[in-house]
């Protein structure tokens, strides 16, 4: 989950040499003179270059333009994307293979790749959520940082856990996991991967759902089960069907609700 060692080469060659730019023109560290110079300089300082250059994003447009180091077309575009930089505070909420989940305040869900480091490296033995303040940057059809993140030492409680899990959830239930800045790079094959079909499950579910159908009365045990399996098959029925369907498979849901609760019940009456 971070960025190949000439990708990550390539992104601090751009941004020192953006952060040289804006240093230049805005006088931020007056006394650097070169760009070997100002790429020794502490993270400290820099931060302050790279909160000049998030606030005034023509500086931007005013380099691409003046290209004072002779870049290559394809890495004045990388930079040009940058004007798409998503700052403010996120949680970092769960590290996966392919990304780090941040999670915005307004509940955007975002998968971020690390740069020399993967973020489960720099924040090795922290317990997760971790709440930062960081510029989300696109960077070749993925999202990365801009080299910067400021964490706050702040433990939050179950219930702040409970909320950002279901917006986890619900975002890749939805597909809305955002792991590109720049969706118009996404190729037109990658689309298709990810929305190959699934196995057709009709045929199976409504033989479960025939076969369910007659069973009934028994024990109060086999009774409830019995319950419970018809209303489990009526919710598969129409998951597989109709799966968009999610107005009319919710009053399914709370039957089959019912019958789990009656389950219950008769179990805990049971006398062992």
């Amino acid at each position: 989950m971070k960025l190949s060692r000439d990708d990550a080469e390539l992104f601090f060659k751009l941004m020192w040499r953006v952060h040289f730019y804006v240093n230049r023109q805005c006088l931020i560290l007056p006394n650097i003179r070169s760009l070997e110079d100002y790429a020794t300089q502490s993270a400290t300082d820099k931060v302050k270059v790279r909160d000049v250059l998030w606030t005034r994003l023509d500086l931007i447009d005013a380099y691409i333009q003046s290209n004072p180091d002779g870049l290559l077309a394809d890495e004045l575009e990388i930079i040009a994307g940058w004007k798409r930089v998503i700052a403010g505070r996120f949680q970092i909420f769960r590290y996966l293979k392919k990304y780090t989940v941040f999670i915005r305040e307004q509940t955007q869900v975002y998968g971020v790749l690390g740069l020399s480091d993967s973020l489960d490296e720099m924040f090795y033995g922290q317990p997760l959520p971790i709440l930062v303040h960081a510029a989300l940057l696109p960077f070749r059809g993925q999202i990365v940082y801009d080299s910067f993140l400021q964490s706050y030492n702040i433990f939050f409680g179950g219930s702040i856990r409970g909320r950002l899990k279901e917006e986890y959830m619900a975002a890749q239930q939805n597909g809305r996991i955002i792991t590109t800045l720049e969706p118009e790079k996404v190729s037109v094959a990658s689309v298709a991967s990810k929305s190959k079909p699934h196995k057709d499950w009709v045929p199976v579910v409504d033989e479960i759902a025939k076969a369910s159908d007659p069973l009934c009365g028994g024990s109060p045990l086999q009774s409830a089960a019995f319950a419970l399996l018809w209303a489990s098959a009526q919710v598969a029925q129409l998951a597989v069907r109709r799966p968009e369907a999610t107005n009319e498979i919710w009053p399914l849901g709370t039957q089959l609700q019912k019958a789990l609760t009656r389950l219950q019940r008769v179990l805990e009456r049971a006398e062992r």
